[in-house]
């Protein structure tokens, strides 16, 4: 058996402009991460690292990052681990690579061995022997690729090796949002490769697929490079086994990256204040949280939030804080519409049987059980029948 690391689009050097005195923060969670993928490597014995793609944000990068990049390569060198590496968009192999101006290889000190490679588009696999594994990688010597780099892959007749995997930094096609992608494939060029595992790069959330008898999956940023990419933080553990002639492919998530995502849905009528919502938000605090807040419901009149304050007084207790209100102003009072429109006939007939709920419930209070239920309906259908639209 065989077990692989599959990473990508770690985007070491990123500026992240968007972040302002926080990207130097960020680009070391980014590295930090990267160090928790060799460690985790190191701690598995895994026999291979496979990297798919914008290892480096850019191709331009000081000298002092491509080294300290390539110091955490050593340690897999030292320990006999072998690393592929395959160009991406951000770390294009172009004349101004960054491949072509530092050789990672010799860096790690893995000169005259097979323990470093980079693919470049003359040099688009590598037979491991040592592994009985061949890895193919086609890329380009621009972004945009001028053809998929799958196109006429199929190594059912290779007999190099036991094991044959991809490594590519692509999109898989999905028709009306990967048209403009600069390398794409589709998963009718998966199955006819005939590959064991295909690893990916370039999607930042982790997922996986399966094409014909070819596994296929992405294995996220290993941390967010954006902080709404709630499916990023992971590396995937791949096992190749083969029992009785049959081939068996393993994939299994391991979580690297710091950088936590939650979600929370507040009932507006339940706030009370501004200061209220902050005390309460602010109970979650922690520097690796990403926190995205709704306010949905009917608001109540006495309810003023300003969301732009509320972000501000959070915004140095998580790594971010967004607040979006959703909450709908109540329906103003006047005349019910009459009852031959299907707002007027809603209104009564929710009414009357309100009413009938009330007086079978005797002292309950009318905010209690099914009452409190059918106010609430009507509440909401009267807004929603008005045309106006409620995030429930």
């Amino acid at each position: 058996m065989l077990r692989l690391l599959h990473t990508a689009d770690v985007h070491l050097g990123a500026r992240h402009a968007d972040l302002g005195d926080r990207a130097a923060t960020q680009r070391e969670r980014q590295f930090a991460a990267f160090v928790a993928t060799i460690d985790l490597a190191l701690a598995e014995k895994v026999d291979l690292v496979l990297i798919a793609g914008d290892l480096f944000d850019s191709n331009v990068q000081p000298r002092r990052s491509v080294e300290r990049a390539a110091a955490q390569l050593k340690r897999l060198v030292e320990a006999r681990i072998r690393i592929v590496i395959a160009p991406g968009t951000h770390d294009v192999y172009d004349r101004a690579s960054i491949y072509r101006a530092y050789d990672l290889a010799a860096l790690a000190g893995a000169v005259g061995s097979d323990l470093v490679t980079v693919l470049d588009p003359d040099h688009p696999e590598v037979f491991l022997s040592a592994l009985d594994l061949v890895v193919h990688g086609r890329c380009f010597a621009t972004k945009r690729a001028p053809y998929s780099p799958l196109q006429g892959v199929d190594v059912s007749k290779d007999q190099r090796a036991a094991w044959h995997v991809g490594l590519l930094h692509a999109s898989v096609a999905i028709e009306g949002k990967t048209d403009g992608d600069e390398v794409v494939i589709s998963t009718e060029e998966i199955a006819a490769s005939h590959l064991d595992y295909l690893a990916l790069g370039h999607w930042h959330s982790t997922s996986r697929g399966k094409a014909g008898r070819t596994t296929y999956a992405y294995a996220g940023a290993p941390e967010p490079v954006a902080l709404d990419q709630d499916r990023a933080g992971n590396v995937l553990l791949v096992s190749l086994d083969a029992r009785d002639g049959k081939k068996q492919v393993t994939l299994e998530e391991r979580k690297v990256g710091r950088t936590r995502f939650e979600r929370v849905q507040l009932d507006a009528a339940k706030v009370g204040s501004q200061p209220g919502l902050v005390s309460k938000l602010a109970e979650r605090a922690d520097q690796d949280l990403v926190l995205d807040v709704e306010l949905i419901g009917i608001r109540p009149d006495e309810l003023d939030v300003h969301v732009d304050e509320v972000e501000s007084e959070l915004g140095d207790r998580f790594l971010k804080v967004r607040v979006r209100d959703r909450s709908v102003a109540p329906l103003p009072e006047g005349m019910i519409a009459s009852p031959d429109t299907v707002l007027g006939a809603f209104i009564r007939d929710l009414e009357a049987r309100i009413a009938e709920v009330e007086a079978a419930d005797g002292e309950a209070s009318p905010a209690d059980g099914a009452a409190g239920e059918l106010r609430d309906a009507l509440r909401l259908g009267r807004l929603l029948l008005a045309g106006t639209e409620v995030t429930l």
